[in-house]
């Protein structure tokens, strides 16, 4: 079991940044395949970032490719997803979510199996 906290949401204006973290604890978080969705209002989750294991691969969803960066440290259980250039259509609650499944990174969220609470970015224009 793996319980994942979300923090670092808030509001921004458009252009500015936010960076959030999810802490993990539990059994080996370090050895999960990690990775941030994102639920604006009245549309489906949808895939942000993932990152690999070790952190040496990560994806994005075209959306915030070039913005955003997802990153891990593993000595303190912590992943972070630093969000640069924020627009209106960032939105969103945020959620951090972990897979003891995957071997690899992935977009859809059928590989993950532990999910955080969700922490809200609202960016206005």
């Amino acid at each position: 079991q793996v319980q994942l906290l979300e923090s670092g949401g808030g509001l921004a204006q458009a252009g500015g940044s936010l960076r959030l973290s999810c802490a993990a604890s539990g059994r080996t978080p370090s050895s999960y395949v990690m990775g941030w969705f994102r639920q604006a209002p009245g549309k489906e989750r949808e895939f942000a970032a993932a990152i690999s294991r070790s952190g040496g691969y990560t994806l994005y969803a075209d959306s915030v490719k070039g913005r955003f960066t997802i990153s891990r440290d593993n000595a303190k259980n912590t992943v972070y997803l630093q969000m640069n250039t924020l627009k209106p259509e960032d939105t969103a609650v945020y959620y951090c979510t972990a897979s003891s499944r995957l071997g690899l990174v992935s977009r859809s969220d059928l590989g993950y199996n532990y999910w955080g609470q969700g922490t809200q970015v609202t960016v206005s224009s």
